[in-house]
């Protein structure tokens, strides 16, 4: 299963810029990879992997924003479609090996 968070953050101010760094490396420290600006997605192996993160990520929300969180399965994210310009690109892959935490 992926989990998907799609944020949108102020950054008008320079406390608000910090927050937003903050929150990015929080992500990418967790295990998650930048799709698109703001769309993060991290791969989970089982529920109640996807739920720590959920929770893990909650944690992290910043006062001022917004996060979604999204999961869906394997199935549903090799379906996805990435489109470049005029070129179509294959969906990222899953984690090949088994993952220990």
């Amino acid at each position: 299963m992926w989990v998907f968070a799609l944020f949108d953050l102020p950054v008008t101010g320079a406390k608000e810029r910090k927050d937003y760094a903050r929150f990015r490396k929080d992500l990418k420290r967790m295990g998650f990879s930048m799709l698109q600006y703001s769309v993060y997605a991290r791969y989970c192996h089982s529920r109640e992997s996807h739920d720590t993160f959920l929770n893990r990520v909650q944690k992290l929300v910043p006062e001022k924003g917004e996060v979604r969180l999204l999961a869906i399965t394997d199935a549903q994210f090799v379906k996805m479609r990435v489109l470049v310009g005029k070129k179509r690109r294959k969906a990222e892959k899953g984690p090949e090996q088994l993952m220990f935490f």
